[in-house]
């Protein structure tokens, strides 16, 4: 008994041991073939068992498996692989796509999913895509590649601001830029002095990629701030392996995409002598044949203003012919761009370090931009299911700035001065006024300085552990610092020094964002049809600023620019100011059977912006989606390799506005040196946010083995209750209060379409076209009010009910009176009948700055060891205002030097044109009218690519892994009907105010043109 009993025991030690030795923990990383991109929730299944689990966000698995056993690892759009396990303890596995819109990992708040599972809509773009492009900010450069993502640069000065409008125009008065979210974390995007963009500060060469969350379902997880849609921004993280290292370089020159025709000096001269002779004969004078008359004509008295412009010469003998817009051009505009950037690591410890400089000598003189940046994101594994990691950024960016459109120290007002006048004197010294028309602020290159110095560090930490294979928890913290020195000094002969022997002034802010992210993630999957994820969160945010400012005047020297030297401070100033967030956040996707996708989200914001009755709000989502071409019925169809159909409802919000509009303030205020307080903001305990409803339909397909891609999305945006400055009886002791009144709507669709054209093995051809059409329209103003007119007759944008947001509203044009020269205007809506007093005119709505439509077309082509691309952007049905025309093409008014076009004014009885007689000081026809509306749409060639990878067999000599030398040029050429320098314009003198900066769109004043630029680069790696 005994001795069986032992044989029993041995036996089963035996099996025992033999099992011990068989099984085994496998894990690795399931990556995409198509990007290396990791690929989370791929199910990872033992053949012909019920046993299996999932990859996590970083699509790492681990599972117990034994030696025999094979694996089996699926996902929606890739092709199924096995693997036999053997003796294998770590398996790396690339999927190949089945269908590459299925296929593409696309980043979503708090988490990651593929193409396939994505039921919002969201646009992607590389940051491959975009790499070198001679900008400055990463907002420039994306312009024209997304669907329904409107992309405008202001100017072409170069580090200012640049406006993006995700489907449309949400608010009146709050603020309509995307939230931007770096590594999770939401960054400082706006609120910096003056017209200083902040995110000119980020080196978007260090960008892994780009997500535009665009309808509800998508953004509705980032809740209270998502109404105006969502930039995710990712940035590079380290691979494991040996350590690879790039060079970058590059150089190229700039110059303005277009310059506008102004008289020479013989011209000029003509039409003045003309426009003061034909005030003469229309007030009964005759100077050149009465010379009786000329004492007291306004002949003489051009001749004397002409005598006066031309300084120490004569412009009767035309030696004088200053080009004043060369002047105002940086003849060495161009580029410079040298980038350095390392990764690598090993199976628990990963790295990517980069650091750069980029340099942009603006076309505008006095204008450029320097950045000086690095990077090191870091992630480790302390264990299997244990990680921490840190991205650290630091950059210091130094502007040359100038002043905003519409001042007289802005270079390009200088086309204002007369061709008459020379640049110098007979001294040597910069001629100023009363000898220019204008100030001469040439005068500004050698007696001021305009600096403005950033300094930006973000930097997030995190920590994720693993609890079982299906739940993980990760915890975030990040700092988002900006320091921002604003010092400027204008000298004693300069407008603003002048009388007061210099002005300087220091400013100083301190932007301290701090963010907390922490959630938990689980995910799995059952009978092996139904995957499930679920996220729930905590977020808090909050962000100080600190503003200083002092201004003095008197110095000593010009050479002498600090405040230190300024005899008399003639003002001083500090301000705090602060606002938090408190957010939970939640996510459920479901999938069942790979085909039927169900997304639910709900976000519940609180902040210190809003009152005490609604601080806070809930903002929930929900889509699903339809992969039909799963179903048996169109499996196997020849010729449709995608059809999946998607809807989407959500609620998000808008909440950038004041950080105390909801509060009763005091200011201070001073009588007989005494201090006090007055009241100066009558309190709202129900100011609440402003709330978007978004519906979203669309479908994906996928044609020809994927030879053609692409979707199909249309949408509905209504947005209430608007934040809204509401007149309140005066009875109050205030004139206004922000309330929550109206309505916006905004609604269109969207197309994008992929195509692989060719394909062989020495030739490729890809093609990418994307065209979105967003109507905006305002519904609802406060009650009984219709409209918020234009406040000035200088500028004609407003605001009308059923019309969109900031049309131009004003007098239209009739032309000239063929007989008698005069301008005319329409004086009925039913344009019957005209006048030529502007007085009289009818006020109407005569254009609309927003685009109709908005489209990008780019192709990719390789052969063998070349490649180029070439993308073509387009604005259409947008209507700009060329406000600086009433001075420049205002037919001899006198003030500015004028265009060309204005010799085609009416000289004789019967002539037909549109350039009313030239008459001195009369304004005939000078008003703000639509005469100076012009067709704003514009096709752009934005960017080409020309690249030559130079052979391995080459380079191995010099040890080098990769050469490639580039050539890039960055819009050169724009077709357009418009009359201005550029078509892409905003003036930025308009926009000091969020409200002004939501209407008073489309508007030109001696705005600078873009800039075209062409480069050489090289790329080493090694």
């Amino acid at each position: 008994m005994k001795k069986s009993l032992l044989i029993v025991l041995v036996m089963l030690f035996i099996s025992t041991a033999s099992t011990w030795a068989q099984s085994r923990n496998v894990s690795g990383t399931v990556l995409s073939a198509e990007d290396n991109m990791p690929l989370p929730g791929v199910n990872v299944r033992i053949k012909e068992t019920n046993r299996g689990t999932i990859t996590d966000i970083d699509g790492t698995y681990n599972i117990a498996v034994d030696s025999e056993e094979t694996l089996i690892f699926s996902y929606i759009g890739f092709l199924t692989q096995e693997v036999t396990v053997g003796n294998q303890n770590s398996i790396d596995v690339l999927l190949q796509t089945d269908a590459k819109t299925l296929g593409e990992v696309v980043v979503v708040g708090y988490g990651s999913v593929t193409k396939g599972d994505l039921t919002g809509n969201i646009a992607s773009l590389k940051g491959t895509e975009i790499a070198n492009i001679p900008v400055p900010t990463f907002q420039e450069a994306i312009q024209g590649r997304m669907a329904g993502v409107f992309v405008e640069s202001q100017s072409g000065k170069v580090g200012e601001g640049v406006k993006i409008r995700v489907r449309g125009t949400t608010s009146i008065s709050g603020s309509n830029d995307p939230l931007y979210v770096i590594d999770g974390i939401p960054v400082t995007s706006s609120g910096t002095i003056g017209q200083s963009n902040p995110l000119a500060d980020i080196n978007f060469n260090d960008i892994e990629s780009f997500e535009v969350l665009k309808d509800a379902s998508a953004a509705a997880i980032y809740g209270a701030r998502a109404s105006n849609g969502v930039v995710l921004i990712t940035t590079k993280s380290g691979t494991s392996g040996r350590t690879k290292f790039n060079v970058g370089i590059q150089r190229g020159v700039s110059s303005p995409t277009r310059l506008n025709e102004f008289l020479n000096a013989a011209e000029f001269v003509e039409l003045m002598r003309e426009a003061g002779y034909n005030n003469d004969r229309r007030n009964g004078l005759d100077p050149i044949n009465n010379p009786e008359d000329y004492p007291d004509s306004d002949l003489e008295f051009v001749e004397n203003r002409l005598d006066r412009h031309a300084g120490h010469t004569n412009w009767r003998d035309g030696t004088v012919d200053t080009d004043w817009q060369k002047e105002a051009f940086n003849p060495g505009a161009g580029v410079t761009s040298v980038n350095f950037s390392a990764n690598g690591g090993d199976e628990r410890t990963r790295f990517y370090f980069s650091s750069a400089y980029d340099k942009q000598e603006g076309i505008m003189i006095r204008n450029n931009f320097e950045r000086i940046s690095g990077r090191l994101n870091l992630d480790h594994k302390i264990s299997d299911r244990f990680t921490i990691g840190a991205n650290f950024s630091l950059a210091r960016t130094e502007t040359t700035r100038i002043a905003e459109d519409n001042q007289f120290y802005n270079p390009i007002q200088l086309v204002a001065l007369s061709p008459i006048t020379p640049i110098r004197d007979e001294n040597g010294e910069l001629y100023d006024r009363p000898v220019t028309t204008y100030y001469n602020n040439l005068i500004d290159s050698e007696n001021a300085e305009w600096l403005t110095t950033n300094f930006r560090n973000i930097t997030n930490v995190f920590g994720e552990y693993h609890f079982t294979d299906n739940l993980r928890f990760r915890s975030e913290f990040a700092v988002d610092v900006l320091n921002q020195n604003d010092e400027r000094f204008f000298g004693s002969r300069t407008i603003i020094g002048q009388g007061t022997n210099g002005y300087g002034s220091s400013r100083w802010m301190r932007i301290f964002n701090y963010n907390t992210n922490n959630y938990f993630t689980y995910n799995n999957t059952f009978a092996e049809k139904h995957n499930f994820e679920a996220v729930v969160g905590m977020s808090f945010q909050r962000s100080d600023e600190n503003y200083t400012r002092v201004d003095g005047q008197e110095f000593p020297l010009d050479d002498l620019r600090t405040l230190e030297s300024a005899a008399e401070i003639t003002e001083g100033t500090s301000q705090f100011t602060n606002f938090t967030f408190l957010s939970y956040f939640s996510r459920i996707n479901y999938k069942f059977d790979n085909k039927y996708l169900l997304t639910v989200s709900a976000r519940v914001d609180g902040s210190s912006r809003f009152g005490e009755n609604n601080k806070y709000g809930f903002f929930p989502a929900a889509s699903a989606g339809w992969i039909m071409s799963e179903e048996g019925f169109l499996q196997g169809s020849e010729g449709l390799s995608l059809l999946k159909i998607r809807g989407s409802y959500g609620l998000t919000g808008n909440a950038e506005i004041g950080n105390f509009d909801h509060l009763g303030l005091f200011g201070p205020v001073s009588y007989g040196l005494l201090p006090g307080l007055q009241p100066t903001q009558i309190p709202n305990p129900r100011l609440t946010w402003e709330k978007t409803a978004q519906l979203n339909f669309g479908i994906e397909f996928g044609l020809f083995r994927d030879r053609i891609t692409g979707e199909l999305d249309i949408y509905n945006k209504n947005t209430t209750d608007l934040l809204l400055n509401v007149p309140i009886p005066g009875t109050t002791g205030f004139t206004s209060q922000r309330q929550n009144i109206g309505r916006m709507q905004n609604y269109g669709f969207e197309v994008v379409i992929n195509s692989a054209n060719y394909a062989d093995q020495n030739f490729t051809w890809n093609t990418s076209f994307n065209l979105a059409r967003n109507i905006n329209r305002v519904r609802e103003l406060a009650e009984g009010q219709t409209s918020i007119p234009p406040s000035t007759s200088s500028y004609l944008n407003g605001i009308f009910l059923d019309q969109s947001i900031g049309v131009f509203y004003g007098p239209k044009y009739a032309g000239v009176d063929p007989a008698t020269g005069d301008a005319l205007y329409y004086s009925n809506a039913e344009l019957t009948e005209t006048t030529n007093d502007y007085n009289e005119a009818e006020r109407m709505v005569v254009g609309d700055p927003n685009p109709k439509f908005i489209a990008g077309i780019n192709n990719t082509l390789t052969y063998r060891n070349f490649d180029m691309s070439f993308l073509f952007q387009g604005i259409f049905g947008n209507d700009i205002f060329e406000g600086g025309a009433g001075f420049y093409a205002a037919n001899g008014d006198w003030f500015d030097n004028s265009t060309k076009s204005q010799f085609a004014r009416w000289q004789n009885p019967g002539d037909i044109t549109d350039i009313p007689q030239a008459r001195l000081g009369e304004c005939n026809g000078c008003n703000a009218s639509s005469r100076y509306i012009s067709d704003g749409s514009y096709v752009r060639f934005k960017t080409l690519t020309v690249g030559y990878t130079i052979p391995s067999h080459l380079l191995e000599r010099f040890k080098l892994s990769t050469a490639r030398i580039y050539f890039m040029g960055q819009n050169l050429f724009t077709w357009t009907k418009y009359k201005g320098w550029d078509p892409e314009v905003n003036a930025d003198y308009l926009l000091n105010t969020t409200q002004n900066a939501n209407v008073f769109q489309g508007n030109d004043f001696y705005t600078a043109p873009q800039a075209k630029t062409f480069s050489l680069g090289l790329n080493v790696g090694f």
